[in-house]
């Protein structure tokens, strides 16, 4: 880092509500690169940004000097090289199976994911419950499997935006996480430093969603639409709903479990479906593989229905670790917790509302989460069979199963996991699915 500014100074201007100049953040960014910036520093401009807010501009000189900050990935690859992300929830597993379906339709996928994160679950601890498979790979077998598969789902690693890295860990310490222009430059350098040419962003809301007032969602689906316009990217930007578990289960091995049903047919659920079906064919539409979104829909139905897209998962799986034949072993290689017990309604009624966010805490305590960084996880357990909003029950009906370690954590969490959800005698107005949308281009 030069000597042209000082560190503390430029603190101090954010602090008093200035305006940082392009140049700045450039120096404060490489500071925290390349380790020049002290932590306390680091948490003070983390702190001054998460009071003082960045303006649009800022916003965007943050996101693409986090991305400058290590290796920005070079495709050449005969499709368009396009991602998806979500800021995360309970039951979301729409990575697991949106990256095969768009990368049957000929789109390449490379997914840079991230761990569980509190109440939410993580596609790489997903992918880690199957035996085998590698979810941190070098470079160049990243891009080996992009080219070969079309898809590859691997964590962050260090050559790719280590700014981010180093300011994440210490916002995670210093309860400014809950920043807007962080998240969306946390978010995008990742993604743009994975060479995309088109991005679909998944903005939740709800009561299992970290943004949890339509109002904020909102914000941050705008902002990194307006980001990723300013670096070129088209995108496509949407707040969904996360007022209840999108899929019917929450876990690792049992989301994988439902991933593959879902590629396979076995079991389509129509909220889960809808929502996998809009991301994806937006993501095709903007990057150009369609030329509209009923096109995408016919396609994307085709790949599913021929067994196209289950099959990239498994080439995938494969070409990460996993066994070769994996949707034929699956059911023996994947392991579920020796224990079960049900989660039984406690009155008879409409199923009003669910504590989506208490679900998600449930399955940590199960031990399917972190409780503290870098914690083993038990991949075995977790809900499945979780009911829908509106649904009508009686007394005593089975409302979802816990799957646990012990009879003992098995039937604790049933009871716990029953009290999450709120049954009235009328049938619930049940939220809208997709509630924004931006689209720049």
């Amino acid at each position: 880092m030069g000597n042209s500014y000082l560190p503390q100074e430029l603190i101090r201007k954010k602090a008093l509500d200035g305006t940082w100049e392009p140049e700045e953040i450039r120096f404060l960014i490489g500071g925290i690169a390349d380790g020049s910036l002290a932590d306390s520093q680091v948490g003070a401009l983390a702190m001054a940004i998460f009071l003082k807010g960045l303006s649009a501009p800022e916003t965007a000189e943050l996101t693409l000097a986090m991305r400058d900050s290590g290796q920005v990935l070079q495709w050449d690859l005969p499709g368009p090289v396009i991602d998806k992300h979500s800021t995360g929830g309970v039951g979301d597993l729409v990575s697991l199976t949106l990256g095969p379906m768009v990368a049957a339709c000929g789109g390449y996928v490379p997914m840079i994911s991230g761990r569980g994160l509190g109440h939410t679950g993580g596609t790489l601890d997903k992918l880690d419950s199957i035996p085998g498979f590698q979810t941190q790979l070098d470079i160049e077998k990243f891009r080996s499997v992009v080219k070969d598969v079309h898809l590859a789902i691997v964590g962050q690693t260090s050559d790719l935006a280590p700014a981010d890295k180093k300011l994440y860990s210490i916002r995670d310490v210093t309860g400014t996480v809950a920043s807007i222009p962080l998240i969306t430059a946390s978010i995008l350098s990742k993604k743009l430093a994975a060479g995309l040419q088109g991005l679909c962003m998944d903005v939740k809301t709800g009561n299992g969603a970290f943004m949890e007032t339509k109002e904020l969602s909102i914000q941050l689906a705008e902002s990194i639409a307006n980001v990723c316009f300013h670096a070129g990217i088209p995108i496509a930007s949407i707040v969904t709903d996360m007022s209840q578990p999108l899929a019917s289960c929450a876990g690792n091995v049992v989301e994988v479990v439902y991933a593959i049903d879902y590629l396979t047919g076995v079991l389509r659920e129509p909220r889960f479906h809808e929502i996998v079906m809009k991301l994806s064919s937006e993501l095709l539409v903007l990057s150009g593989i369609h030329t509209d979104i009923d096109e995408s829909r016919i396609k994307l139905e085709s790949v599913l229905n021929s067994g196209k897209a289950a099959e990239i998962f498994e080439r995938m799986v494969y070409a990460q670790g996993g066994g070769k034949n994996f949707l034929t072993t699956y059911k023996k290689d994947l392991r579920w917790a020796d224990y079960q017990s049900p989660i039984i309604a406690e009155k008879t009624g409409y199923i009003s509302s669910i504590e989506t966010r208490e679900l998600g805490l449930i399955v940590v305590g199960l031990g399917g989460g972190r409780k503290s960084p870098g914690e083993a996880i038990d991949f075995r357990v977790g809900l499945t069979e979780i009911a829908e909003l509106g649904r009508k029950v009686e007394e005593g009906d089975v409302i979802g199963i816990v799957w646990g370690k012990s009879a003992e954590d098995a039937g604790r969490f049933a009871k716990q996991a029953s009290n999450c959800f709120q049954i009235e005698n009328e049938c619930p107005k049940l939220p809208e699915l997709v509630l924004n949308t931006f689209i720049r281009s």
